[in-house]
Parts: structure tokens; sequence; C-alpha cells
């Protein structure tokens, strides 16, 4: 790889890269908020989004368990829009001057291994058990983090970080 370090960038670049990662952080953002909005954020509320809530004989279930298509549909569109993501983010992350070593590799890698993760454990959770709801959370939890941790990076490096 080359030597080429972000902070080091050519001024309009380094603004037009922060301002494409400040807008998909709010993509990211929005996407958050909808995940709370329709899981609550807990494993009870992400089993009854996607394997539907328990209702009684006479009783109409409050949500409907997700179908094979709107689980391929879910699947499809996170495992695409991700990798993009994660994709343009970690090659980003690979001339940031910040982190360097074994973490910058973990952290570039890391997000794509819990995007799978996460999207695998939710066909768990809708077709076997729901215990699976805590492995999305916990995979979610990683790859968010992961997202948030490089994003911060990056900014910092881009806008903040001085040249040496």
């Amino acid at each position: 790889m080359t030597d080429i370090k972000l902070c080091e960038l050519n001024k309009k670049i380094r603004f037009f890269l922060s301002a494409f990662i400040i807008v998909l952080s709010m993509g990211v953002g929005v996407g958050i908020v909808y995940v709370y909005s329709t899981t609550g954020f807990n494993p009870v509320g992400t089993e009854e989004h996607f394997a539907g809530s328990d209702a009684g004989e006479f009783e109409i279930p409050e949500k409907y368990p997700k179908s094979f298509e709107g689980m391929l549909l879910t699947t499809h569109t996170h495992l695409v829009s991700f990798s993009i993501i994660f994709l343009i983010l970690g090659v980003m992350f690979q001339f940031n001057s910040v982190i360097t070593g074994i973490w910058k590799n973990i952290l570039i890698i890391e997000p794509l291994i819990a995007t799978i993760t996460t999207f695998g454990a939710l066909w768990g959770l809708r077709y076997f058990h729901p215990v699976f709801s805590y492995v999305v959370i916990l995979s979610g939890i990683l790859m968010y983090l992961s997202f948030i941790l490089m994003v911060s990076v990056l900014l910092y490096d881009l806008l903040i970080k001085k040249s040496v």
C-alpha cells in the first residue's frame, strides 16, 4: 500500500470525504432510529418484529411473523448496502493515520463479520429459536460501534489532525 494519509490530502478532498461520511452517518442514524421504533432495542421486541407476537386462540397478534419473501428482501437489501458502506469506510480507514497495525485490520473486517452474523441470526430467530435475538443484538451493537469508531477516526483525521 502507499503511504498516503487522509490528513495529508488536499483540503477540498478532505471536506468532500467528510461531507460524505456525515451524510452516510445520517442515513445510518435514521436506520438506527427505525430499528429502535420496530424492536425497542430489546430481545422481546426483536423477536416480535421478526417471528411475530404471541396471541391467544381468539386474539389477533399485534405483529405477524415476517414472511419468507420479507426475510429475503430484508437480508438482501441489508447485506448489499452494508457491504458497500463498509467497503467504502474500510478503504478510507486503510489510509487513516490514527489507528494502525492489527487494530486497523480488526476494525476494517469486524463490521463485515457482524453484518453476516446479524442477518444470519435473524433467520435463526425467525425460524429456529428466540435465543437468536441476543445474537442479533450483540452483533448489531458490535457492527454499529465499529461504524461509530471508524467514522470518528476518519472525521478526526480529515478535519482536525494536522499533517506532520
